[in-house]
């Protein structure tokens, strides 16, 4: 796998390195001592997926709270999306800032998201799934979001907002989220 750092930092987008024949390819998805070696979560408690049915749908931007915050992996296994993450760690140099990486089935990159991150996405395309590995395991009294469309934080979205849930809609902005310690 080759590991690139994102501009925020803990963050990386992960590329996979096909071994290919006539057949097709190869290619790892997680290997511990290579996360390791790049100070990542190597333990997965939880796996996720998560399918859209229509181009422009936005889920997000969610997070947990300690003690039960959580790293994610993420990849795309069909279809596309516009996956972002925003920095909400307590006295990062890069809090409320975002960032974004593209997900798409045919590529097969991927985006580690570190604990005090929040995270969603927008679908490129109808009909898009992506798998979650999570560090640990979902915790309703400890989860949080953010508000996808806060101007504070300035997410772009590439294409106009189709669907999005009630709950997300509902999210509070940056200026009401403590940030996670």
């Amino acid at each position: 796998m080759k590991f690139t750092p994102l501009p925020l930092e803990g963050a990386y987008r992960l590329d996979l390195e096909r071994k290919g024949d006539s057949r097709g390819f190869f290619a790892r998805l997680f290997c511990e001592e290579e996360f390791a070696d790049h100070g990542l979560s190597t333990d997965w408690s939880q796996c996720n997926v998560s399918h859209s049915a229509a181009k422009g749908t936005v889920r997000g931007m969610h997070f947990q709270r300690p003690p039960e915050a959580d790293a994610k992996l993420v990849k795309c296994m069909q279809g596309a999306v516009f996956d972002v993450i925003v920095d909400l760690r307590q006295g990062s140099p890069t809090y409320g800032s975002w960032t974004s990486v593209t997900l798409s089935a045919v590529g097969g990159e991927m985006i580690y998201v570190p604990e005090g991150f929040a995270h969603g996405f927008q679908t490129l395309t109808d009909d898009a799934e992506l798998l979650y590995f999570h560090s640990k395991s979902y915790s309703p009294q400890h989860e949080g979001g953010l508000l996808f469309s806060d101007r504070d934080v300035g997410i772009v979205w590439p294409l106009e907002i189709g669907t999005l849930s009630d709950r997300d809609k509902s999210l509070p902005p940056l200026s009401q989220v403590e940030p996670i310690s």
